[in-house]
C-alpha cells in the first residue's frame, strides 16, 4: 500500500463512525497493474503475515 491503513482509519474515524464488519476499500493509484497467475500475495496484520499465490 502507498499509506499504512492504521493512519487512513484514524484519519476516516474523525468523519465516519467505523463498525465491526465495515469494509475500507482504498483502490489502487495509477501504474499499478493486475493480479497475474503466479504472483504472490503477502498480507500484514498485528504482526502476522498471511501469503498466498495466485492462482
Amino acid at each position: 500500500m502507498i499509506h499504512p491503513i492504521v493512519p487512513l482509519i484514524a484519519y476516516m474515524s474523525r468523519y465516519f463512525t467505523l463498525k465491526a464488519g465495515d469494509v475500507v476499500l482504498t483502490g489502487t493509484p495509477a501504474g499499478v497493474g493486475p493480479l497475474l497467475s503466479g504472483d504472490e500475495l503477502d498480507i500484514r496484520f498485528n504482526g502476522e503475515t498471511l501469503s498466498t499465490r495466485v492462482l
